[in-house]
């Protein structure tokens, strides 16, 4: 845990197949903790990678160091989840950050949401495409239709006080997401969607900040129609018990 008075931001990063952006994304990280002066930790959980990000990760271990650096990888896919309660006990700050490893989310947003996070004394501060000046950039019309319709579903039958449900770019206190972690039962796209819908029930407060979304720039996006199934599966789940 960080020193009393001095915050230090824990960066979750589940990855699978990321070995041509996972090097950007972490120098990306290390140049905005550094340069805005935060004290921070990336925790890179790979799934069994079967194209080599696992033996990418030891070598930016090796460039940035142990301290700054932790692998906690697994053997196999088990989901996002999962994944976060991993990379969670490990993690030694007092705020947890979890974000795409796919360069989706971009590092510069990071100052922004603890600015947010201070001024408001936010629990959770979280990206969103769908506010202010943010926005998704390089989808077809196909998959924005898609991020869309499942936002505004969601934001009609579980009216969760928050303009971005789907998203994954967030700034959590590591308690309130321990917290959440104990509650939410959701895998997969729905995990993200059920930990804001969570914070509501349990009072924690959210604030936002408007995000850039960029689609991946290597690789294939994981999004099929197994996850719409069982996104929308997950989505009346919650609607029927919350």
């Amino acid at each position: 845990m960080a020193a009393s008075g001095a915050d230090k931001f824990s960066v979750l990063l589940p990855t699978y197949n990321e070995r041509e952006n996972l090097p950007l994304v972490v120098w990306l990280l290390a140049r905005t903790f550094r340069e805005s002066g935060n004290d921070f930790e990336i925790i890179i959980i790979d799934d069994g990678s079967p194209d080599g990000t696992q033996e990418i990760a030891e070598q930016l271990q090796k460039i940035y160091g142990s301290d700054k650096i932790l692998l906690r990888p697994r053997a196999r896919k088990l989901g996002l989840g999962t994944a976060y309660i991993h990379g969670m006990k490990h993690a030694t700050g007092n705020f947890i950050v979890i974000m795409d490893a796919d360069l989706s989310h971009h590092p510069k947003f990071i100052p922004e949401f603890i600015r947010k996070q201070k001024e408001g004394n936010f629990d959770i501060v979280s990206g969103t495409r769908y506010k202010g000046n943010g926005g998704v950039y390089g989808w077809d019309l196909k998959r924005k239709l898609i991020s869309r319709g499942a936002n505004f579903i969601t934001q009609v039958l579980l009216r969760p006080g928050a303009s971005d449900l789907t998203g994954s770019f967030r700034l959590y206190r590591r308690e309130v997401l321990q917290k959440l972690m104990e509650k939410c039962v959701s895998k997969g796209y729905v995990f993200q969607m059920e930990m804001i819908v969570r914070a509501r029930q349990l009072g924690y407060t959210i604030g936002e900040v408007p995000i850039s979304f960029v689609d991946r720039v290597y690789g294939e996006s994981k999004l099929g129609g197994n996850e719409i199934v069982s996104f929308l599966k997950g989505l009346l789940t919650l609607f029927a018990t919350t």
